[in-house]
């Protein structure tokens, strides 16, 4: 049988700065997914507002969490401000994370509290004026 594992991932911008917009979520999910896979780990699912991220993750059996995390952050950050994708401001992560193992079970119901950001946080969803 194999081995399932998953979790959700989530960090902020720098400050909790409203850092993000629609140009940068774009890139983000093009770019996040692609990095993820260096690492031997699949994104399940993504959800960006304007100050954070949420990934849901499906984990291979033996995983480095914290350099898979440096991947994601640093990387990311690194591409999206050498690529001019931030063109007022430079893309800056917060120190730190959060990671929470989910179960099979527990997986739609985190899938869907990824896709509903944008409503959880009001004023703060990347295609929406600046709250």
């Amino acid at each position: 049988m194999p081995v399932r594992l998953y979790a959700l991932l989530t960090w902020t911008t720098l400050r909790r700065l409203p850092l993000i917009h629609a140009g940068a979520a774009a890139f983000l999910r093009r770019v996040l997914p692609e990095i993820a896979r260096r690492h031997g780990t699949r994104v399940v699912d993504l959800g960006i507002v304007r100050n954070h991220v949420h990934l849901v993750l499906e984990l291979p059996p033996h995983v480095d969490i914290p350099r898979l995390v440096q991947g994601l952050k640093g990387a990311s950050a690194r591409i999206a401000n050498r690529d001019g994708v931030m063109p007022r401001a430079r893309l800056r992560w917060a120190n730190g994370y959060d990671l929470r193992s989910l179960g099979v079970r527990d997986l739609r119901r985190a899938i869907e509290y990824v896709r509903a950001q944008s409503t959880r946080h009001p004023g703060l969803g990347v295609d929406e004026a600046p709250g």
